[in-house]
């Protein structure tokens, strides 16, 4: 996979000094670069192994290990589909499935082709008495049907659009 993105190597620089190029701090710089960018760059993760002195196998095997990394590109807003328990029972699949229809997206891709959706499902956003829950860049959608996710993401499509 290409990155689309362009990298910052000043903001990478920058925090890289604040942990002093120290390797055993790379999964709190690599935490950083992932808060700006939404996932990993390719080109980051090489040009940290650089400054720090590591091979870029090891840092790709960091990220990969630990599930809150991505190594994949993410939409501006990235929605998260509570599948627990709560959620399940009260339908989630029939939410997750209007937000690909909504969104153009399909399980298979990580990010529509305009740039603005990512769409994961995870295991239980702590929620559970507003099942069934998501949530857009971290902010909570409660009760959510079918018809809540169309109109929610018409009103994000059209925040893009004024």
């Amino acid at each position: 996979m290409i990155d689309l993105v362009k990298v910052d190597f000043g903001f990478i620089d920058s925090v890289l000094q604040k942990y002093d190029c120290d390797k055993t701090r790379v999964i709190a710089i690599m935490q950083e670069i992932q808060n700006e960018y939404k996932f990993l760059p390719k080109d980051a993760l090489k040009y940290i192994a650089e400054k720090i002195g590591e091979s870029e196998a090891e840092l790709y095997g960091v990220a990969t290990f630990y599930e809150n990394f991505s190594m994949n590109e993410k939409g501006k807003y990235i929605i998260k589909v509570c599948n627990g328990t709560a959620c399940h029972v009260r339908k989630s699949d029939d939410v997750q499935e209007a937000l690909y229809a909504a969104t153009g997206l399909t399980p298979e891709e990580h990010m529509s082709k305009d740039g603005l959706f990512t769409i994961e499902r995870v295991s239980c956003l702590g929620a559970c008495g507003l099942a069934p829950v998501c949530t857009v860049n971290d902010v909570v959608h409660a009760s959510m049907t079918p018809e809540k996710v169309h109109a929610l993401v018409q009103e994000l499509k059209e925040a893009e659009n004024s």
